[in-house]
């Protein structure tokens, strides 16, 4: 059998690469040419919460945020993986008043906050976190608007059979160019369907995301108020040092950046970021080993980008703590070897 995956990243410790890890991506423009791959741009594998922004999608393009008076603050939050700090759960507290549900409604679980030094204030005053602190109470609060918008059933939301579950499938489906029979379906960590497609399909999702030129009216402009979103206020899609965050902070209004679980990263350049005329492109990278201390895809993304010439040397210096290359230093910080991304891209 062929592995899908080759070395992208690697760590030296003196002359020695000490470790490596595997991965593969998929850089495709909104027309759906294949720009660059690495590894094999076919595997399947499950987008994990980069699939947010198409999870939202389908209520958007509904204008169910028209119709609860939801601002693009609120917008970002329901494409987030948010770190659970106290403005993330004011917002989210502030979303569910105007849909008019609460935190029994949701069904994403319990988690301490991802934001330490909130999960320790949390720990310090003997507080319990609830599930506005889980990082995707924002998006399944969306997820409750859409049903309380169409009239359906709250309890049931994430059933697969529940029509906003179908509907957000099949937008899903469309925006990543394949037939709905070939979305493999699982369960994510906060119990919402999930979707695996080949990186090429999740990367031609992004392009089009950024780039809905020729999509309907409707869902173009959909997109279009979720980029924009999401963009505009990066902290509510991540939190204080979080690369997704970081990465749209410094984007000037040209990336849309939207990470998952288990090593999954996915970027969307908007329409002239590579010049005048470029088109919207996207980005799906998948680290084999679902990159569990969080080093490597961050490093690969933003060597990617800086391949496609998409970062200044400016952009680059202010992602610095983030890669391409980060020295590595011990406990008495004592230079001991670098990390770095381990591949060539080669444009097709």
């Amino acid at each position: 059998m062929i592995n899908p995956y080759q070395p992208v990243f690697e760590l030296t410790r003196g002359r020695i690469v000490e470790c490596i890890h595997f991965g593969a991506a998929a850089i495709v423009d909104a027309h759906g040419r294949l720009l660059t791959s690495l590894g094999d741009p076919q595997l399947v594998t499950f987008l994990r919460s980069s699939a947010k922004p198409f999870q939202a999608l389908p209520f958007i393009e509904r204008d169910g945020h028209q119709k609860f008076g939801l601002t693009p603050r609120e917008i970002a939050l329901m494409c987030a993986s948010h770190s659970g700090t106290d403005e993330h759960v004011e917002t989210i507290i502030g979303m569910q008043a105007k849909i008019g549900v609460t935190v029994d409604n949701l069904l994403c679980g319990v988690h301490y906050p991802m934001h330490e030094a909130t999960s320790d204030a949390l720990k310090v005053r003997g507080e319990l976190p609830t599930p506005y602190r889980h990082n995707c109470s924002g998006k399944h609060t969306g997820m409750l608007a859409h049903a309380k918008l169409r009239g359906e059933p709250l309890e049931t939301y994430l059933e697969l059979n529940h029509p906003i579950q179908e509907s957000i499938l099949e937008t899903f489906a469309e925006m990543c160019g394949l037939p709905v029979e070939k979305v493999e379906l699982g369960i994510d960590g906060c119990s919402a369907p999930n979707f695996a497609v080949p990186l090429y399909n999740a990367a031609l999702g992004y392009a089009r995301l950024c780039d809905p030129r020729d999509q309907a009216p409707k869902r173009a402009e959909a997109c279009q108020t979720i980029t924009s979103a999401m963009m505009a206020y990066p902290e509510m899609v991540g939190g204080p040092d979080r690369f997704d965050t970081a990465l749209m902070g410094i984007g000037n209004g040209k990336i849309v950046v939207k990470g998952g679980a288990e090593g999954f990263q996915s970027v969307g350049l908007m329409p002239g970021a590579l010049g005048p005329d470029s088109p919207g492109i996207g980005i799906a990278v998948k680290i084999s080993d679902g990159d569990a201390a969080d080093r490597a895809r961050g490093a690969v993304t933003l060597a990617l980008l800086q391949a496609l010439g998409a970062l200044t040397e400016t952009q680059l210096g202010q992602m610095a703590p983030y890669g391409p290359q980060i020295q590595l230093e011990n406990f008495r910080h004592l230079k001991v070897g670098v990390s770095r991304p381990a591949f060539v891209m080669n444009q097709k």
